[in-house]
């Protein structure tokens, strides 16, 4: 997958969204949420969402980060898939790189 864009990398624990199926996420830091907003804002869609490339381990794959704003900050979600093959967990740190 060529990457194009500005690239962005963090280091989070992914956690889990309470309820039945709930989804699991890594939350991007405040700051660097607050710099992703102020450039890309006019860029996001419906619902605060943003088209990314993403990477964890040796895993990359296009999706989105979406803006939650009780936390200020963006999501990333994490699918089973995505989750199977990185072998992440509840609480696992991971860094990311994100690509804009």
């Amino acid at each position: 997958m060529k990457q194009k864009g500005v690239q962005y990398q963090f280091i989070a624990k992914t956690w889990q969204h309470q309820g039945p199926g709930g989804w699991y996420f890594v939350s991007l830091p405040t700051k660097l949420s607050q710099e992703i907003r102020t450039f890309f804002k006019m860029d996001e869609e419906g619902w605060g969402r943003l088209k990314v490339i993403a990477k964890i381990g040796n895993t990359e794959w296009k999706t989105a980060i979406w803006f939650d704003s009780k936390h200020n900050t963006y999501l990333l979600p994490l699918k089973a898939d995505i989750r199977k093959k990185e072998q992440l967990f509840l609480g696992k740190t991971v860094v990311t790189i994100l690509w804009i």
